[in-house]
């Protein structure tokens, strides 16, 4: 259950600053879906549209990681962090942008590996080789 109420996308729509932010959403995703992170969002604009920019600026303003490497880490961090809202509505944009069952299947090996390898390494408090600190 939210700890915040969902506003519908008629209400956030009837926020002109919200309205603002979710009008570019639509733009850049070519889409009109609103997903319910954004309409929690909206009920504090200034909020939503500073996430919204920084959404915008690393996830799809050109750089050195294509579109699907950075949904793919996106959903390896969000495992991390346990965010079930996250792991799905980015496994939904990585498959939109061509991910592969098999490409789904290596990276969850992957996460849980470095799951496995992480808590080994932190429990046991091995110092960092010198080698790979530069």
């Amino acid at each position: 259950m939210a700890t915040i109420r969902l506003l519908t996308v008629e209400e956030a729509d009837g926020i002109p600053e919200a309205r603002a932010v979710l009008d570019d959403i639509r733009a850049v995703r070519q889409s009109s879906f609103i997903n319910n992170f954004w309409l929690a969002l909206a009920n504090n604009p200034p909020l939503l549209a500073r996430i919204w920019g920084d959404v915008k600026q690393i996830m799809t303003a050109p750089g050195a990681l294509d579109p699907l490497t950075r949904e793919m880490i996106y959903i390896a961090v969000s495992t991390a962090n346990n965010c079930a809202y996250c792991v799905h509505s980015h496994t939904a944009a990585a498959r939109a942008k061509g991910m592969s069952d098999a490409q789904h299947g290596e990276l969850l090996a992957i996460i849980g590996l470095a799951s496995q390898t992480n808590a080994l390494a932190n429990g046991m408090q091995i110092p960092v080789d010198a080698a790979f600190q530069a």
